[in-house]
C-alpha cells in the first residue's frame, strides 16, 4: 500500500511533532468502500505518551499503520514538523520507530541475539535491559545467561518463554533500538497482574523521554498517559487526559466505568 518515497532528510535533534491532517483511509477502494479512518486530526507531540483506545474495529490499528507508513492515507496528509512524510526518505522515517506488535516473533537464536540481532552490544548491556523489562527472575535461572538459546529447535538446552516472557523480550528488543518513538500494541496482553503493574509503574523510566504511542483495551493502563485518543467508527471522538475525559462523561468515561465494575 505504501507509495512513493521522498528524498528529504530528517533533523530531529531538537524534537519533532507528527500531525494527522484530515486523514482518511479505506482498505477497499472505490466510491462505496467503507472508510477504516476518516477525518482524523491529531498531533503527537514530542516526548508525550499517548494512548489509543476504542472498541474492536474502531480504527486503532489502521491509525498505527498509517503513522508508521505501512500504508499511505487516501485522504489528507501526515506531517512531520510540517513536512509531508511521503517527501521524507523512507528508511530515515522508519528509523524513528521502535515497535512491539501483538504478533511479535521470537527466533531460535540466543536470548542476546533476539534482542540486538547482531548489533554491537555487551552482555552486560543486554542483561541490564532484560532485567529492566522484568525478566530478572527468569534470567537468573538460565545456565548460559544471555547466551542461552530461545526455543529448542536447534539446541535442547534452550528455554521456551511463556507468552508474558516473550512480550518482555520483544519489549527489550524495541528499547534496544533506542528510536525516538516507541509504538506498543497491547504490550501487557500476556502479562500476569503483578508483571503488568510493575510495567506500568516503571513505564516512564522504560521509555525515558521518548514519544510513545500505546494501544490498549485495558483502560486502566491509559491513566498514566499524557493524552488518550478515543476512536469510534474510524474517527477520534474524544481526546484528552484521563481525568478530563472522566469529567466529560462521554464515551471514554462509559467504557472505563464498564471495565471498572469488575474490579470494584
Amino acid at each position: 500500500q505504501k507509495t512513493e518515497t521522498g528524498d528529504r532528510h530528517l533533523d530531529c535533534s531538537d524534537g519533532f511533532e507528527i500531525s494527522f491532517a484530515n486523514v482518511g483511509y479505506s482498505y477497499q477502494k472505490g466510491t462505496k468502500a467503507k472508510r477504516a479512518l476518516h477525518d482524523v486530526n491529531v498531533t503527537i507531540r514530542n516526548g508525550e505518551v499517548i494512548a489509543v483506545v476504542g472498541e474492536n474495529g474502531a480504527g486503532k490499528t489502521t491509525f498505527i499503520k498509517l503513522l508508521m507508513r505501512l500504508y499511505d492515507p487516501d485522504e489528507g496528509e501526515i506531517l512531520l514538523d510540517g513536512v509531508n512524510v511521503r517527501d521524507i526518505a523512507y528508511e530515515e522515517y522508519m528509523a524513528l520507530f521502535s515497535t512491539v506488535f501483538q504478533d511479535y516473533r521470537l527466533f531460535a537464536f540466543s536470548l542476546k541475539e533476539n534482542v540486538c540481532f547482531g548489533a554491537e552490544a555487551s552482555d552486560a548491556e543486554i542483561e541490564a535491559l532484560l532485567r529492566r523489562v522484568g525478566l530478572r527472575e527468569r534470567l537468573d535461572t538460565l545456565p548460559q545467561g544471555v547466551h542461552t538459546a530461545v526455543l529448542k529447535e536447534f539446541d535442547e538446552s534452550g528455554f521456551e518463554p511463556s507468552g508474558g516472557e516473550g512480550q518482555k523480550i520483544a519489549l527489550a528488543r524495541a528499547l534496544f533500538k533506542n528510536a525516538p518513538i516507541v509504538v506498543l500494541d497491547e504490550p501487557t496482553a500476556a502479562l500476569d497482574p503483578k508483571a503488568e503493574y510493575e510495567l506500568y509503574r516503571r513505564f516512564d523510566e522504560l521509555v525515558a523521554e521518548k514519544t510513545a504511542v500505546y494501544i490498549s483495551h485495558r483502560l486502566s493502563s491509559a491513566k498514566f498517559c499524557s493524552r488518550i485518543a478515543v476512536f469510534h467508527n474510524g474517527e477520534i471522538i474524544e481526546l484528552g487526559a484521563h481525568d478530563a475525559l472522566m469529567r466529560q462523561g462521554g464515551a471514554y468515561a462509559r467504557l472505563f466505568a464498564m471495565q471498572a465494575q469488575y474490579y470494584t
